[in-house]
């Protein structure tokens, strides 16, 4: 391995940030769990079952190093892991370990405004002209709802030549996130705004800003004051630079017969800001997951009604387990067990998966340290997705 991460970043690192494939159809097949062999012998406790899958998770090539699930049912909470958080040291992934949390990012930029709509400072029907009217004249009428649900038409800038370009030659680049839009103001809306599905990074950009505009604080400050604070997030942060907080589990490039690489601090946050700059860890964002998919009194009644109608077939990226369907920056993930309602990201090094009951009091989290989607390993992202619904079943099990 290199003895730094970014000695190699530049000519070896895939630029995937979690924005680089963001088309809205979800992976074809999933890979459903082996079933246990009718031997006469009782299947195995189903703890080891789970146990056992990230077991071999981490052994598939190509695979992450490590994998790291959070498991709450009400009061009680079980971690699961297996592999390693950091190759050099050799030590397992920790649910304090802080961790890049990708498009889950969007789900936090939701929650700040909605919030600010149960607070009468936001309304859904808000229009990017009566709130930002320095964007391009033809994005004026897309609503605050169609930002929040990926129907905007927004193009997205972390796709344009210009911005890819400044990454190619300086992933450390420290951007102006308040002008991230400014890489795409001279397109013209994908399509009239509300008339499909199309996941977007510039959306939750422009949510943020609709947010400041109208409460004249900034984004992070807004964090601070409606999630992190009223959740007791002390882990849980949006950082401009590279580096991470420590101590944190280590997100690598894995790419066989070379050996992992350290890819955690090749990229600045700064270039995705609040659709996927969010550092977290598995213990605090499984607390915020349980409290935006359905915690009480987080959102008033009629603002969960319209957080959770959902656009059917509109999948999240990557794919969470199940079938997927959009709602206001959250998902809908109906398993083979039951739902459950939450995000998921991608970002070099890191993927994701975050959700929770109905009514909050149950949350999964589950992290791997390298990247996957739907183009970027699709065999390892589909065998991700039939671990997760797993955990998903064991979410939900009667005690």
């Amino acid at each position: 391995m290199p003895a730094h991460p970014g000695d190699r970043s530049r000519s070896h690192v895939r630029l995937r940030l979690s924005a680089a494939a963001l088309a809205a159809s979800a992976v074809a097949a999933l890979v459903q769990p082996a079933q246990a062999q009718a031997t006469g012998t009782p299947p195995p406790h189903p703890d080891s079952a789970l146990q056992k899958q990230l077991n071999d998770l981490v052994r598939t090539a190509g695979g992450p190093p490590g994998v790291i699930a959070v498991l709450r049912r009400d009061d009680r909470t079980a971690v699961y892991r297996a592999g390693v958080g950091d190759t050099e040291t050799g030590r397992p992934p920790r649910a304090t370990d802080h961790m890049r949390i990708a498009s889950v990012a969007k789900a936090f930029s939701g929650a700040v405004a909605l919030r600010l709509v149960d607070r009468g400072k936001l309304r859904l029907d808000d229009t990017i002209g009566e709130l930002l009217p320095s964007q391009p004249t033809a994005w004026h009428q897309v609503t605050l709802r169609q930002l929040l649900n990926h129907t905007s038409g927004l193009p997205d800038f972390s796709t344009a030549p210009a911005f890819v370009e400044i990454l190619q030659e300086d992933p450390r680049h420290h951007f102006d996130s308040r002008r991230l839009l400014d890489f795409v103001a001279d397109q013209d809306l994908h399509f009239p705004p509300g008339s499909r599905y199309e996941y977007s990074n510039s959306d939750n950009i422009a949510v943020a800003l609709m947010a400041e505009a109208v409460t004249g604080e900034r984004y992070e400050r807004l964090l601070d004051k409606l999630v992190y604070r009223p959740l007791d997030l002390r882990r849980t942060s949006l950082p401009q630079g590279f580096r991470m907080p420590r101590p944190y589990l280590h997100g690598y490039d894995v790419t066989p017969p070379d050996p992992p690489e350290d890819i955690s601090e090749v990229l600045s946050a700064s270039g995705v800001w609040a659709s996927g700059g969010i550092v977290s860890t598995p213990s605090d964002l499984n607390t915020f997951i349980g409290a935006w998919s359905g915690g009480p009194g987080f959102l008033s009644k009629k603002t969960r009604g319209e957080q959770r109608t959902f656009i059917t077939g509109a999948a999240s990226e990557p794919a969470g387990p199940g079938v997927n369907a959009g709602g206001l920056a959250i998902f809908r993930y109906a398993t083979r067990c039951g739902t459950v309602y939450g995000h998921t990201g991608n970002f070099p090094g890191y993927t994701q998966f975050a959700a929770g009951t109905a009514d909050g009091k149950r949350a999964l989290t589950f992290s791997i340290n390298t990247q996957t989607s739907k183009t970027i390993k699709p065999e390892l992202l589909a065998k991700v997705r039939a671990i997760q619904e797993d955990f998903v079943c064991a979410l939900l099990r009667r005690r």
